[in-house]
């Protein structure tokens, strides 16, 4: 039987028509047509005023806390429960880094602590909301929190392209957004990412994006730039990704009510809430485990003997060893998940065999 994977790349539509008409154009370097249509394409889908194609998410994040005005000793608040992209950005920069913990209703920052930081000392340069597993934080009342105390929001929407909080799209609450297309994601360029916010911040992204070189004939620099630039081959993928990516999210909902419907009436299984107040795209479905029962590490394990893909849930920032020194606001939440949460194979590519396989091998492992 073939190898099922977490979050495979699921490849379906008019990617590879796209991607060879870009190639026979011969517009391989990063820059092209299918970039500028990309962008464009994206900039409908989520409504924002401009988009600027990137390498990666962790690109995205590294300018936009650039274009809000972080330097070196700045601090940036983070939550704890996080991939680790926007930590290492904010460290890019020289921040100092506060970590919050998060609120069990969405896995996300949560804003009664946010609001406790921000209260209650110096304002940060520049908050930074993730939007964990595809569901969105409690971005209204962050937004607000935010705004009321001065100090710029960045969300992070890496993985919840086409996720919406209150009806609103993922990644359009903060003066900047970022999304990742890195392979795993629900649309995948291969590796990619955007930044998405205000036309003048944009643009100036995709100067900086250009290794910062000046609209003039010759090669003219007048400050440090990056080479973040999305290639047009990849924009290709993406505008076909992109036009199929509803129903890969109305599939990776079919997925997680499967899994919900399974193995939700087991004994010490349960799963990350969906906050009825937004709507996730479902990237990945995270079981949470009664470690008595298992732990998530134990489970991974045994899936992987039955050759399936799993992961532990995200461990917290303020456990690794990396940022063990940097303050955080609560922890106990995020640990807890950390502890108990195992991330299930949820690409919109897996067969009803496919899942049901999964759904044995785990009554299986614990013993059902």
């Amino acid at each position: 039987m073939a190898r099922i994977y977490l979050s495979p790349p699921d490849m379906r539509g008019s990617e590879r028509d796209r991607l060879l008409a870009a190639f026979d154009s011969n517009w391989i370097a990063p820059t092209g047509p299918e970039v500028d249509g990309f962008e464009a394409d994206l900039s409908a889908f989520t409504g924002a005023e401009a988009v600027a194609a990137l390498a990666s998410g962790t690109a995205a994040l590294h300018l936009a806390l650039l274009l809000v005005g972080v330097r070196p000793g700045d601090e940036v608040v983070i939550p704890t429960l996080t991939f680790v992209a926007p930590a290492n950005a904010a460290a890019y920069v020289g921040a100092r880094i506060r970590f919050v913990d998060v609120e069990r209703s969405t896995w996300n920052m949560d804003p009664d602590l946010l609001e406790e930081v921000l209260a209650t000392g110096p304002p940060p340069a520049a908050v930074v909301v993730v939007d964990i597993y595809g569901q969105a934080a409690q971005l209204d009342r962050i937004a607000q929190i935010c705004e009321r105390h001065g100090v710029p929001l960045i969300e992070d929407a890496a993985e919840a392209l086409g996720a919406t909080w209150m009806g609103r799209p993922a990644g359009t609450w903060g003066r900047l957004g970022v999304y990742s297309f890195n392979g795993n994601k629900v649309l995948t360029t291969s590796g990619g990412g955007a930044l998405i916010g205000p036309r003048e911040l944009v643009d100036r992204a995709r100067l900086l994006a250009a290794q910062a070189r000046e609209p003039v004939l010759h090669y003219e620099h007048s400050e440090v730039g990056f080479n973040y630039r999305l290639s047009n081959l990849l924009a290709a993928i993406g505008r076909g990704q992109l036009e199929d990516l509803p129903h890969k999210i109305d599939r990776l909902h079919e997925i997680n009510a499967h899994y919900r419907r399974e193995l939700g009436g087991l004994e010490g299984v349960s799963f990350m809430p969906w906050d009825e107040r937004g709507r996730p795209n479902g990237w990945l479905t995270v079981a949470t485990l009664d470690p008595q029962r298992a732990t998530p590490h134990e489970l991974c394990a045994a899936l992987e003997a039955d050759d399936i893909e799993a992961r532990p849930a995200w461990k917290p920032m303020h456990l690794q060893p990396m940022f063990a020194d940097r303050p955080c606001v609560g922890g106990a939440v995020a640990e807890e998940f950390f502890h108990r949460g195992v991330c299930l194979p949820s690409g919109s590519s897996l067969t009803e065999d496919d899942l049901e396989r999964v759904v044995t091998s785990v009554r299986k492992a614990l013993g059902e």
